[in-house]
């Protein structure tokens, strides 16, 4: 698994727990537009990190991930923030209740 895998997956399972869990999808929709949109970019961020720190890591060898750290990986990681949010918005889009 590569990290535009991981990525894909990360963001797409974001918005669907933010669709389909009891209560948070409730107290999710009940918020404003913009609110929403932060919360997202916010969570996405993190999403981002955590698949940068794990390459950094051991675990990343062992899940075949390419080790990349230091400046070509905190690039990389620009790239994966697009990637989460393409993924998690494209899963909201496909997945949204009214």
């Amino acid at each position: 698994m590569n990290a535009d895998s991981l990525s894909l997956i990360a963001g797409s399972l974001l918005s669907l727990i933010f669709s389909y869990v009891p209560g948070l999808n409730d107290k999710f929709n009940a918020l404003s537009a913009e609110y929403k949109r932060g919360i997202m970019l916010g969570l996405v961020v993190v999403v981002a990190l955590a698949i940068y720190f794990l390459t950094c890591s051991s675990l990343a060898i062992d899940l075949g991930m390419k080790v990349t750290c230091g400046k070509a990986g905190l690039v990389e990681m620009a790239r994966v923030i697009v990637l989460v949010a393409i993924a998690n918005q494209g899963a909201y889009g496909l997945t949204k209740r009214n």
